[in-house]
């Protein structure tokens, strides 16, 4: 009945119906299409049921036409058979009584209620129980193990390379992740989901800071989910490699446990075996009493273990783990340092160094462009689009996503989506989805309130019953569209200064800078900067890029030469360091309280808001922010003073891609002088535009865009 409706809908309607949207379309059709409707004389019947709609949505220009519209309406329906005739009327002599010759005792008596299922005994329902507790246990003795696993890679000690049972079973390919459920601290972050990984496929996750992605990234690396195969090998990029005296070469080769294992039994059982030969030549007796091998055991176990070593390819380990490493931007000389000798960040990378290194099944990286140069960047990308098994990576540069990702995985509202593409593909395609369901939501509401309307109009009309029956039926059948939920908008509004310095602003004549002991840095640097000034920093890592910005700043002095800073500009300077110097005992608020003593608290509130610090969050302890949510903290910090200059080093780290964006809006909108030090492709092309480039002691002008400064990385000049 429903198709005849739709085909006779549209073939009256003509070209009108195109115009108009499909719900409201389908809701005309589900009530015409209703075996109790009645159309009354002439459609009049159709037109009071739907003749508002028709005239209101533009179907039809007047009540006039939507009559005759109805009229051809009800016809075509009573050519096809659909509209019912008119039952004669019989008239009772005496009122009927619907309970006459029932029990109305027995009319009324609540009927039993159906159950679900056969009726447990309570033995079985103690069995049930028991095997729900066994279970439960199994559980958490895997979660500790893996939970100690964790500690253990923490700790700086050699269980990188995780095997979970071994080498049984068949390579893993696809990880099949169902109706799983991520909580910290009492805290669902994600719930009941099904995510599948396709071997070989790259993902990006993607989500709001705070929203779980580095919690489900932990919890894949402890096989904390069901649907991870136990023999399946992950290995998380999180936390920097514990320094020691170990050079970074070979704590990139220690991490392959397999090959060092092999290694070391070689050896063994070659010194064995030379001790044997030594006994033959003197004379003396082959005796096992020490519990040695003899000759044949040793050369069959040797045979075997030179094959494991050529199947793992170990010859070619430590040039290819010297070649992670100068990918990495680690010189020769560097390679051969203890590791205890580097900084956090390099230590993050001998950590990435090593993933790259081992290879496994999954492997999980967490923002790696934190602590990597543009050329790092580069070369990683180059490494990861070759990368033959399967990743997940968590990162805030939407060029490095577009780059390396095939697919997209989408952490919003506890679920996670999967989407085909990179990060531009996945804005697009989300973007299209929304405005689809806001449109539909938007018809939906239109079409139920137009026939709640009439509902409420007659649902205590007699003669209208049928017709307010065939509406409530039709409500019943139409879908309901979820409203859309927008995530808050990010806010990143610096403050505008109250004046404005004359120049000059900031000047170096002829400055120079060494450290005691070390070096000359920077030799007869000449440059100007001014509140007009949006200049973006690059260079390789180590090239001396954040100690210009101190130079800048005053926290550092020229040895010789001299830098000039007006007395009255003020200058805001935002670096990783101030987001780990904050509190971690207190909460935004009364962290802002006690750096400005007696400014009223609505005054900070109102400051901490304009970066998206607002309402509960401003009063959760620090120590439960993201990485993102600090680094507004410290954004609120710094510019709650109204500098005229603020000088940003890394400003991007820890900021997801929406916050990224509301950064870059904030720059734009800042009425005084940027001046940044970032690898960021997308936030230097999109809030300054001049680039300076750091190398050899100087800083020179770059004559063209960010992106031609990575073609000229790319091709080695």
């Amino acid at each position: 009945m429903a198709e005849v409706a739709s085909s006779v809908v549209q073939e009256v309607l003509g070209d009108r119906a195109r115009d108009v949207d499909q719900p409201i379309i389908d809701y005309i059709i589900n009530v015409l299409a209703d075996e109790d409707f009645d159309f009354g004389i002439d459609g009049d019947g159709a037109f009071e049921a739907v003749g508002e709609l028709l005239v209101d949505s533009g179907c039809v220009r007047d009540d006039a036409e939507g009559h005759l519209v109805c009229s051809k309406i009800s016809e075509k329906f009573g050519k096809h058979g659909l509209v019912k005739p008119k039952e004669a009327v019989r008239s009772l002599a005496t009122p009927l009584r619907m309970y006459d010759g029932m029990d109305e005792t027995e009319t009324r008596k609540k009927q039993p209620e159906a159950l679900d299922g056969p009726v447990l005994s309570e033995r079985d329902k103690a069995k049930l129980d028991r095997r729900k507790r066994k279970e439960e246990r199994q559980r958490q003795a895997q979660y500790q193990m893996h939970l100690a696993e964790m500690e253990a890679v923490r700790a700086g000690m050699p269980v990188v390379c995780v095997n979970h049972g071994g080498n049984e079973g068949s390579a893993v390919r696809d990880i099949h992740m169902e109706n799983f459920t991520v909580s910290v601290g009492g805290r669902d972050l994600i719930t009941d989901v099904s995510v599948t990984l396709s071997f070989g496929r790259h993902y990006g996750l993607v989500g709001r800071n705070g929203t779980g992605k580095t919690s489900f990234l932990r919890h894949m690396a402890m096989h904390a989910i069901d649907g991870i195969p136990k023999n399946c090998q992950i290995l998380h990029v999180e936390q920097e490699v514990e320094g020691d005296d170990t050079t970074a070469l070979q704590c990139v080769l220690n991490s392959d446990i397999e090959r060092i294992q092999l290694l070391e039994e070689e050896a063994h059982l070659l010194s064995q075996q030379r001790d044997l030969e030594d006994d033959e030549e003197t004379g003396k007796s082959n005796s096992k009493a020490n519990g040695s091998m003899d000759k044949n055991a040793i050369s069959k176990r040797l045979e075997e273990i030179y094959k494991r070593l050529e199947f793992i390819d170990a010859d070619s380990a430590e040039s290819r783990a010297a070649s992670i490493l100068a990918g990495l931007s680690f010189t020769p000389e560097m390679q051969r340092k203890p590791t205890k000798t580097f900084s956090g960040g390099w230590r993050m990378r001998i950590a990435l160094a090593r993933a790259l290194f081992i290879e496994p099944d999954l492997l999980l990286l967490d923002e790696p462009t934190n602590h990597l140069d543009l050329h790092a960047v580069l070369w990683l990308e180059s490494y990861l689009v070759r990368w033959p098994k399967t990743f997940i990576v968590v990162s805030h540069a939407r060029e490095f996503l577009n780059t390396v990702v095939t697919d997209i995985i989408h952490l919003h509202g506890q679920k996670l989506t999967t989407y085909k593409g990179d990060y531009d593909t996945f804005e697009k395609t989300r973007e299209e989805q929304l405005k689809n369901q806001q449109k539909a939501f938007e018809s939906n509401e239109k079409a139920r309130a137009h026939m709640q309307a009439f509902i409420d109009k007659f649902r205590y009309n007699a003669k209208r019953a049928s017709l307010v029956q065939s509406r409530i039926k039709a409500l019943d059948r139409m879908g309901h569209v979820d409203a859309v939920v927008n995530d808050p908008d990010y806010k990143f509004e610096f403050p505008t200064p109250d004046d404005r310095p004359g120049p000059p602003i900031i000047s170096f004549s002829d400055a120079s800078f060494g450290y005691p002991g070390g070096p000359i840095l920077f030799k007869n640097l000449n440059f100007g900067i001014d509140l007009d000034s949006r200049i973006a920093m690059v260079g390789p890592n180590g090239i001396g890029k954040s100690t210009l910005l101190k130079l800048i700043s005053g926290e550092l002095q020229p040895t010789s030469g001299t830098v000039f800073r007006s007395a009255k500009v003020r200058m805001a300077v935002f670096s990783q360091h101030h987001v780990d110097g904050l509190d971690l005992s207190s909460n935004p608020l009364l962290y802002m309280m006690r750096c400005y003593p007696g400014v009223p608290e609505q005054k900070l509130r109102a400051h901490l808001g304009s970066f998206g610090i607002t309402g509960n969050l401003a009063l959760q302890p620090m120590y439960t922010l993201s990485g993102g949510q600090k680094s507004r903290v410290a954004f609120s910090k710094i510019t709650f003073k109204k500098p005229h200059i603020i000088l940003l080093d890394e400003p991007s780290n820890h900021l997801d891609l929406d916050a990224v964006e509301a950064l870059i809006q904030g720059l734009v909108l800042f009425q005084g002088g940027v001046l940044m030090v970032s690898h960021d492709e997308h936030l230097i092309s999109g809030s300054v535009g001049e680039l300076w480039v750091v190398s050899e002691g100087k800083v020179t002008p770059f004559s063209g865009t960010f992106l031609d400064y990575k073609n000229m990385l790319k091709s080695g000049n």
